[in-house]
């Protein structure tokens, strides 16, 4: 089979990976994927292309146009690409709502392809025209559909969607890159980890006020950049605990060491109007890492940590401050969690897996009747 896949995600060096997992699958002749050469991410800024794990197949830098507008952007040399390529399967790593999405499958079916979106979209939202007219002409005319939980296929399902789909995450981790280190950590501070955007809703005020109740020694390390840095900064200054926090961004290559220096991860998420946690990718790294994590119920948390963690409610200052005082102070909890996030990444959560699931899909589609 031969698959052309458009993924602006793909900048990230370490989602390369699971391209490399399906081209290693003998009945998938040839893989081309799209990326633009960097994507203007509203909240990290400029995100350049990681070229890190290309073997196998072709990984292939083509303009974008409005780079980095989340619902307009769309790569402007697309026909070109299919009419050299002459793929049979076109895989859109988009929303159905997005200007990305109806321009790939207009195209892709002009070429006679067969076509699938990926979506996190949890939450039933209602978009003005023209995003939900372009929504509904997706949904009628492609072929598949890829969704990362069940809570999105609920979505699609109530939208209207009737054709095939399967629950596939979008991608895995490389257990042998993202590993416990080889010597157990025994600090004698135990540092907490924070990855992600530094936006309201991901809860970073929250764990700042609940470490401040803490009782242990501990130290916080934040990994990220966005519109809230400056208020997380302000709040640590106000709360006393600034000295022991320490901001810093991170390429995604260094992400597996920084996993392995910290001791529990937190993912302090909390549910908006418009947005709850769609998955929380740093969840099964920091597992992958053999580190506990601690999480609040929004969204897909619960699901993708099951019994290798701990649970609070959104919102719940109190309720997270005690499960950071019961894992700082019980080292042996930290190891058994830790150990038990492994295993269950191993389970359900690899690069190869993701991958192999991703093929069977592609599988289907070409032995099926054309809708």
């Amino acid at each position: 089979m031969r698959v052309l896949m458009l993924c602006k995600a793909c900048v990230v060096g370490t989602y390369q990976r699971k391209l490399e997992e399906i081209a290693r699958h003998a009945d998938v002749e040839a893989l081309r994927v799209l990326v633009p050469p960097h994507w203007q991410d509203a909240a990290r800024g400029k995100l350049p292309l990681e070229r890190v794990h290309v073997q196998g197949y072709d990984l292939r830098v083509t303009p974008v146009r409005f780079n980095g507008n989340f619902h307009l952007h769309y790569f402007s040399r697309l026909g070109a690409e299919l009419r050299a390529f002459r793929p049979q399967i076109v895989h859109i790593d988009e929303e159905p709502y997005n200007l990305a999405t109806w321009h790939a499958l207009w195209h892709a079916r002009k070429f006679g392809a067969r076509t699938l979106f990926f979506s996190w979209q949890n939450i039933a939202r209602r978009y003005p025209p023209p995003f939900r007219w372009g929504e509904t002409w997706v949904l009628r005319h492609v072929d598949y559909a890829l969704v990362g939980t069940q809570s999105a296929a609920d979505v699609w399902r109530a939208k209207g969607y009737r054709g095939p789909l399967a629950v596939v995450p979008q991608f895995g981790v490389d257990p042998q890159i993202f590993a416990p280190p080889k010597v157990p950590r025994v600090p004698d501070v135990p540092t907490v980890g924070f990855v992600g955007r530094l936006v309201e809703e991901k809860g970073g005020a929250d764990l700042l006020r609940a470490l401040a109740q803490v009782r242990q020694p501990w130290q916080l390390a934040i990994v990220g950049e966005g519109p809230h840095k400056l208020a997380l900064q302000a709040l640590a200054a106000q709360l006393g605990v600034a000295e022991r926090v320490r901001f810093t961004a991170l390429p995604s290559t260094q992400m597996p060491d920084f996993y392995r220096q910290i001791d529990v991860l937190a993912v302090p998420s909390r549910t908006r109007p418009n947005w709850k946690e769609q998955f929380g990718r740093v969840i099964v790294e920091a597992m992958a890492c053999g580190v506990a994590v601690i999480g609040s119920d929004s969204g897909a948390i619960p699901d993708v940590i099951g019994e290798a963690g701990l649970i609070f409610p959104e919102g719940n200052v109190p309720a997270l401050a005690e499960r950071l005082q019961t894992l700082l102070a019980r080292p042996a909890l930290r190891r058994e969690l830790g150990a038990r996030g492994r295993r269950h990444v191993l389970e359900r959560f690899t690069q190869a897996q993701i991958a192999a699931q991703t093929v069977a899909v592609y599988r289907e589609m070409l032995s099926g009747e054309r809708k």
